[in-house]
């Protein structure tokens, strides 16, 4: 397994729409184990294909946060079928747009129909934190970051907070 490098915004990747999964083979699990393993060591909660470059309909999730009881998800063509009309306040982050949150108002629960690591057709409810997240990665497949939820003014100063960032390689960001 491999760790793999998170785009961050800036970047043109980011917006593009990801392709669907014809057949889970070893080489989106592959993938999806990569991506764990990415997001475990960016002390993440979630992360889409598209976050590393590979425009595929592919997130992985873990919002159990005990490092003893890891709860991995895997998601393969997400789709939301059903979305509750509450919504839920949450504080959002992001890996590719890091240092940054944004409270995001998003529906409360919601259903989502997917193919799991074994490219088995599963349905979820989520709700809560998980219901976020869900929401949060298949915006990813979109092209959508949480930012793009924010007023322009605060979007464009954190994209110009985030250009400075990427001229000064030198800078080491812990």
């Amino acid at each position: 397994m491999a760790i793999k490098t998170i785009i961050t915004e800036p970047n043109k990747i980011l917006r593009q729409k990801s392709r669907p999964v014809e057949t889970v083979g070893e080489e989106e699990r592959k993938l999806m184990d990569d991506m764990l393993d990415t997001m475990y060591q960016a002390n993440g909660i979630g992360l889409a294909a598209i976050q590393i470059g590979i425009a595929k309909r592919i997130i992985v999730m873990d919002i159990s946060k005990d490092e003893k009881k890891k709860n991995p998800m895997y998601f393969v063509n997400p789709k939301i079928k059903n979305k509750h009309s509450e919504n839920f306040t949450y504080e959002e982050g992001c890996l590719s747009v890091p240092n940054y949150f944004a409270e995001i108002d998003r529906p409360k629960k919601c259903e989502v129909e997917y193919l799991d690591y074994n490219g088995q057709k599963q349905m979820l409810i989520a709700e809560g934190l998980l219901s976020t997240c869900i929401q949060h990665e298949l915006d990813h497949l979109e092209g959508i970051l949480f930012i793009d939820y924010l007023s322009k003014l605060k979007k464009t100063m954190i994209i110009k907070k985030l250009s400075k960032h990427k001229d000064r390689p030198d800078r080491i960001i812990v």
